[in-house]
């Protein structure tokens, strides 16, 4: 049932891959997966089935108990410089200005905060933030701090970016157009470089809208149970979540789903 992706162009590989805590909880089970670069994968399932451990494991802020997680053939064991990541929320430090929460990762890695400053300025007007970079967080609506702190997961130019649940503590409008946006990003980054982005949502909708491919998780231990590719043109206007091949997509996931007991 599982549409199979080859190893060719292949950037990061899971292999095996098992997370306990402790003795009793199992989080993850013998996972494997192979993305390719400048591939946009989403990884959907029931609340505890393992998502947010296997993004921490893959940004190097949790070690495997078995088998590894690599990127670009080599093995993740920390924090990596070409690895950027954005949680469910901004984490925006409250008292920096958004230019400068942008450019933390160049303080935090010595890259030159002058140098960088064009180019954090350049990815704030990508994301519509430009005319705010002076702003506080608070003076910011949730969108656009979030938007923000896709910013400074940019802006060291990591190969990876991974988000966890980004987009679900917004509103379901605000939620629509971060999707629409992200979805821009990604494109203009060009397909010769295009990012690899993994992308963790409880949403089957979003996660189809998104992804070129979608992975689908059981419940805990998490394994994956199914992965299906995702071929709609893009850009995909929101529109696109009206058709009947949306639609098909969308039940096929919740049918793996409820096969496992990953819907209530």
């Amino acid at each position: 049932m599982n549409d199979q992706t080859t190893a060719a162009g292949e950037l990061i590989a899971v292999r095996r891959l098992t997370r306990r805590y402790g003795t009793a909880v199992t989080a993850l089970e013998a996972i494997d997966l192979s993305i390719a670069e400048g591939e946009l994968v989403a990884i959907v399932g029931p609340s505890g089935c393992g998502k947010s451990t296997l993004l921490r494991i893959l940004a190097g802020l949790l070690p495997p108990s078995e088998g590894e997680a690599s990127l670009a053939g080599r093995r993740i064991d920390g924090p990596r410089r070409d690895i950027g990541v954005v949680f469910q929320t901004p984490v925006l430090f409250p008292w920096r200005s958004i230019l400068d929460n942008a450019l933390l990762p160049v303080d935090v890695q010595g890259l030159g905060r002058e140098k960088m400053r064009a180019t954090a300025m350049e990815l704030l007007k990508l994301v519509g933030l430009d005319g705010f970079e002076h702003q506080l967080p608070r003076q910011l609506s949730g969108g656009m701090q979030q938007r923000a702190a896709l910013v400074r997961a940019l802006i060291h130019d990591p190969s990876v970016l991974l988000m966890d649940e980004p987009f679900g503590a917004l509103d379901a409008m605000t939620r629509e157009a971060m999707n629409l946006e992200l979805q821009r990003i990604w494109m203009a980054s060009g397909t010769s470089r295009r990012k690899t982005v993994v992308f963790v949502t409880h949403s089957v909708g979003e996660a189809v809208f998104l992804a070129d491919r979608v992975v689908v998780m059981s419940p805990r231990p998490g394994r994956i149970v199914d992965t299906l590719n995702v071929d709609f043109p893009r850009p995909r206007p929101l529109s696109v979540m009206n058709t009947e091949a949306f639609g098909v997509h969308v039940q096929r996931i919740r049918q793996s789903l409820n096969a496992v007991g990953g819907l209530e």
